[in-house]
């Protein structure tokens, strides 16, 4: 199933999965997704190889376990930097074959172990191969507070509105953690022409290193709540663990109360933060979008 179907008035509920690391066994994911699978969400997108690895084999394997073991819907994600076009086209017969109907385009993180390559400089072009030679439903990528690449949010909007109209069927956000940073962003993307389906992006953090290696990652601001909650019990670690998912549900309570298309929640693997949060917030998704 093409998984922009979902968003028919419900607020669509998802998570995010990334195969083992190498040398690590491989039963680890298979216990999370069996774990996860116990939430039903609407799907689980798997990032494509691990620490930088271009193991695609198992990712695809991954997804389609998801969906032919799991019963659940599944997204692989696709990086086009690290690929020439007729590897492309080999991945995407690949995923047709494993009956995954769903690709995240994304252009890719430019690793110092990878050299990049020139086929899919920019995601808006992989988006266009993708639809020209497979039928999948396409999910881009977006950042509320801009790319770290981009010289504006002005100017990323401008890159986003281009893979929307290259085919890009849904979007998914990069993590924040200041709610208002996507609310605006929506109300720009939506008047510049962007009407898909747009998914918020959660991570919870649960330890301070996390923070630290996403902000640095992402450009991700952080609100002085969020702050005063890392300087009380950054030498507690239950504590921020625990506040770390409560604050990941206050996110999620407000979004689904302003009727957002839907929560992409980046699980990082830990089956535990996922059913903490899914039982916080399951009866709030279960109430219908308003008219």
């Amino acid at each position: 199933m093409k998984t922009n179907l979902l968003f028919n008035k419900k607020t669509v509920f998802s998570f995010e999965v990334f195969p083992p690391k190498k040398n690590s066994p491989l039963e680890t994911i298979y216990s999370t997704l069996r774990e996860l699978g116990y939430f039903k969400p609407d799907f689980i997108s798997v990032t494509y190889g691990a620490g930088g690895s271009l193991n695609g084999q198992t990712t695809i394997d991954i997804a389609h376990s998801l969906k032919h073991t799991y019963g659940i819907e599944s997204v692989a994600h696709l990086p086009g930097i690290n690929f020439d076009k007729a590897e492309m086209q080999k991945i995407l017969h690949d995923l047709k074959c494993a009956g995954v109907d769903n690709v995240l385009a994304l252009r890719g993180d430019i690793s110092p172990n990878v050299q990049p390559k020139d086929d899919f400089r920019f995601a808006s072009e992989l988006v266009t191969f993708i639809k020209e030679n497979g039928d999948f439903n396409v999910i881009g990528a977006c950042y509320p507070e801009g790319h770290l690449e981009a010289a504006t949010l002005k100017q990323d909007l401008l890159h986003l509105k281009e893979k929307v109209n290259a085919g890009t069927d849904q979007l998914i956000s990069q993590l924040f953690f200041d709610n208002d940073y996507f609310y605006a962003f929506l109300d720009k993307a939506r008047d510049i022409g962007i009407n898909v389906p747009i998914e918020a992006g959660i991570m919870p953090v649960t330890n301070k290193n996390q923070i630290e290696r996403m902000v640095s990652m992402c450009g991700v601001n952080l609100p002085k709540k969020f702050k005063q909650m890392m300087a009380k019990y950054e030498h507690h670690p239950e504590a921020f663990r625990d506040a770390g998912i409560a604050y990941a549900i206050d996110q999620i309570v407000d979004l689904v109360s302003q009727d957002v298309d839907g929560i992409h929640l980046y699980t990082m693997n830990n089956s535990y933060i996922a059913r903490r949060i899914s039982e916080a917030v399951s009866t709030l998704l279960a109430v219908p979008k308003s008219e």
